[in-house]
């Protein structure tokens, strides 16, 4: 299903350069762009790349427009941000595309009596809704899923296959949780006691805010008394672990295996990423930027970029700086021990 260039500026903006009636039926990449695409050009090292797709339209910033007119033939749209401009263009195709299951709830689901289900929402195969939750209009709940007494789920989010949404969770509108992500698991509190772990409850919830995303396999853990907090606009990757009281700030971003431990406080858009680790009880301010594997081992109160570990290395290269970092104490001590002999053996002549 296809849709006019004329249309798509009438819906997000931006400057025409072509034929409003120009027909396009998808989104590519410049390289593998045909005449039934528009492309787009986000980076301006691919000005050569733009120049021969086979693509009927680009998306292009006005600073590369200039250039690329000179020779590109097809059709352009000028806008100052090319790659949003993309993302959204890619969510309209998808769109036209996409089966919207129908509302309702499917023969097989288990939902509790005083359960609270929009009449819009979709409710798919096995799955199960306890006591008191409360599903509002549009959500879309796909087979496997778990929602747990008193949880609150708002409007338009989707729940992918198998996703655990644990009691009194409560996640806004428009959210997506993906494939077996687990929300409000217990965190992982324990005191101990003669050689003995003796368990903390975990009293607390999950409260997450309008439009965030939640990746496959990723766990958030509730509370043990306070709640955890993930505020409007988060985004998180596959596979991140996310500890029990932790506050995460509107529209920060995690890639995939970045670990949060408990009691962390993470300011507003900030991103980690993948693998990067953050300890428990730090604060990190707002507009920090930690880099992919990343100890976070200290509080970050100013904004900017951050880096903590050793750059990669042959092994036998490393195993001989870490030889060398070993040794540093006792260099160290070598250093001060012929400071204090030049500094006797100078300072007689000096006097004289």
């Amino acid at each position: 299903m296809g849709t006019r260039l004329g249309d798509l500026v009438e819906r997000f903006g931006g400057q025409l350069v072509g034929d409003p009636d120009l027909e396009v039926q998808g989104i590519a990449p410049l390289d593998g762009a045909g005449a039934s695409h528009i492309s787009f050009l986000s980076n301006s090292k691919l000005r050569a790349l733009a120049a021969q797709s086979g693509a009927a339209a680009l998306i292009v910033s006005p600073l590369d427009d200039a250039t690329v007119a000179t020779t590109y033939a097809g059709a352009r749209i000028v806008t100052t941000n090319p790659y949003a401009y993309f993302a959204r263009v890619a969510q309209y195709f998808v769109a036209l595309e996409e089966v919207v299951p129908p509302p309702g709830i499917h023969p097989s689901a288990v939902v509790h009596e005083t359960a609270r289900i929009a009449p819009t929402a979709h409710i798919g195969p096995n799955v199960t809704i306890e006591e008191g939750a409360a599903i509002d209009a549009g959500v879309r709940i796909d087979a496997g899923c778990f929602v747990g007494r008193e949880a609150e789920i708002g409007a338009d989010t989707h729940l992918f296959a198998n996703v655990t949404f644990h009691a009194r969770c409560r996640i806004g509108k428009r959210g997506i949780l993906h494939s077996g992500a687990v929300i409000g698991t217990d965190g992982f509190g324990f005191a101990r006691e003669n050689g003995v772990y003796i368990k903390i409850p975990q009293t607390g919830r999950v409260l997450l805010g309008d439009d965030v995303d939640v990746g496959a396999n990723t766990t958030i853990d509730r509370g043990a008394l306070d709640d955890t907090i993930i505020e409007d606009g988060v985004k998180l990757d596959n596979q991140i672990q996310i500890g029990h009281n932790c506050r995460i700030g509107a529209n920060t971003a995690m890639a995939g295996c970045v670990g949060v431990a408990g009691s962390a406080k993470i300011g507003k858009n900030c991103t980690f990423g993948g693998a990067a680790m953050v300890l428990g009880h730090l604060e990190i301010a707002d507009n920090v930027h930690i880099s992919s594997g990343s100890m976070v081992s200290r509080s970050v109160l100013e904004p900017g970029q951050y880096t903590g570990f050793y750059p990669l290395a042959k092994n036998a290269e490393w195993e001989k700086s870490a030889a060398i970092v070993r040794n540093l104490s006792s260099l160290r001590e070598k250093m001060r021990s012929l400071e204090k002999q030049i500094k006797q053996l100078t300072e007689p002549s000096e006097q004289k």
